[in-house]
């Protein structure tokens, strides 16, 4: 089913722009949306970035919130499990914010304000527990938001090589969001060296995805695919 909407979503962007009616959302994507079983939530419960300090959720998810004027913010709690060593399970928590833009073709592109960090604890590596930067743009190349029968308001976001997110589940219409603007200090540099290390980090222990050239090719390929079933 997931892969029926991605297809049906993938020819129409293909074919122009998306036109942001009813069909393609039944409510407004402002608000704050949260994952499983909506533990993790954006907002002052989530992230202190201040103290470079978080409070851990009772259960892993995301959430993301979103303003009508353009910010937004993301709260995340992941473990991976290590299959060789069970006892090796690495935990990433992890927050960000910015400004996003809905693009014509029916993408979402996130900009942080350059203020985000994440802690990773793994108790097999040489630094079991430590706090980084994270400053990476984001591309949702496909969302959309329809009503599931039990959980009401559901947004489906897809990640630049089409692979969806959990789907998220609206808590609020009202943004539950830190301010929007930069709450800690975080010098050039290490913002820039922070993102090739969140890179490798990301993609080993926590599943995040990257936009990058070499993926974004695989996608167009999947529309052009899409384009000639018509």
């Amino acid at each position: 089913m997931i892969f029926a909407s991605l297809l049906l979503l993938l020819v129409t962007s293909a074919h122009g722009q998306i036109v942001y009616d009813a069909a393609h959302n039944v409510t407004a994507i402002t608000g704050t949306w949260s994952s499983g079983s909506q533990n993790v939530v954006t907002g002052s419960g989530f992230a202190t970035p201040s103290q470079e300090a978080f409070t851990y959720p009772s259960t892993t998810g995301m959430s993301y919130s979103f303003t009508d004027d353009g910010y937004y913010e993301i709260a995340r709690y992941r473990m991976t499990s290590n299959g060789t060593v069970p006892t090796c399970i690495t935990g990433v928590m992890n927050w960000c914010h910015g400004t996003y833009v809905l693009v014509s073709n029916g993408s979402i592109v996130l900009t942080p304000f350059g203020d985000g960090y994440q802690q990773i604890q793994d108790p097999c590596a040489a630094i079991s527990n430590f706090i980084e930067n994270y400053n990476d743009t984001e591309l949702y190349v496909i969302w959309n938001i329809y009503q599931d029968p039990v959980k009401g308001y559901t947004l489906q976001l897809y990640q630049f090589d089409g692979t969806p997110l959990p789907p998220q589940y609206l808590i609020t219409t009202s943004p539950n969001m830190l301010p929007t603007q930069l709450l800690r200090n975080v010098s050039k540099t290490a913002t820039t060296s922070t993102n090739v290390q969140n890179a490798a980090v990301l993609n080993a222990n926590a599943g995040e995805r990257r936009w990058e050239v070499a993926s974004m090719t695989g996608l167009l390929t999947v529309i052009g695919l899409a384009s000639l079933l018509l």
